[in-house]
C-alpha cells in the first residue's frame, strides 16, 4: 500500500469521486442535488489517495472551513475494499496534513443513510456536533468534530 497527498485535479482522484458521486445519489435520492452543490472540488487543495498495487482503493480530501478548521470531504473507499480500515489510514493522514497545515480542528457532515462513514468517525475519535453551516436544519445531516 501506498499513500499520496496530491490535489484535486489528480486523475484517480477524479476517478474514485465519481464513483462516490454515484454511490451517494442513490442513497440520498431527491436531496442529492442539494448536497452535492457543497462537493464541488475546485474548492479543494489537499487530497490523499492510497494504493495497491498501483489501483487507487480510497480517498478523501480536506478543505480550509473557517480559522483553525479544515473540513474533511470526499471520503470513498472501493466496495471490494471495505471493512479492511483503509478508510481510516486516509482520514489519519488528513488529519497530519491539516495539523501541519497549522489547524486545530477537523469537521465533517455525513448522512444518516451512511452508516459506515458513521462508524469510521465514531471509531477515529469524532464527536457528535450540532449541524454547522448549510447544514443547519438539515435532517439527514449528522456533523462531527476531532480536536487535532
Amino acid at each position: 500500500m501506498r499513500i499520496l497527498r496530491t490535489q484535486a485535479d489528480h486523475p484517480k482522484f477524479i476517478t474514485l469521486v465519481k464513483l462516490l458521486d454515484a454511490d451517494l445519489a442513490i442513497r440520498d435520492g431527491e436531496e442529492h442535488s442539494f448536497y452535492d452543490q457543497f462537493n464541488k472540488l475546485n474548492s479543494i487543495k489537499h487530497v490523499v489517495l492510497l494504493f495497491e498495487d498501483e489501483r487507487a482503493v480510497c480517498c478523501g480530501a480536506i478543505k480550509e472551513f473557517e480559522m483553525g478548521s479544515m473540513e474533511i470531504k470526499r471520503m470513498f473507499t472501493m466496495p471490494d475494499h471495505r471493512g479492511r480500515g483503509l478508510a481510516g489510514l486516509v482520514l489519519k493522514e488528513l488529519e497530519k496534513w491539516a495539523g501541519e497545515l497549522g489547524f486545530s480542528r477537523c469537521i465533517l457532515e455525513t448522512g444518516i443513510r451512511q452508516p459506515e462513514a458513521i462508524a469510521l468517525y465514531k471509531k477515529n475519535g469524532y464527536r457528535l456536533i450540532p449541524n454547522y453551516g448549510q447544514y443547519i436544519g438539515v435532517e439527514n445531516s449528522v456533523c462531527f468534530e476531532k480536536l487535532l
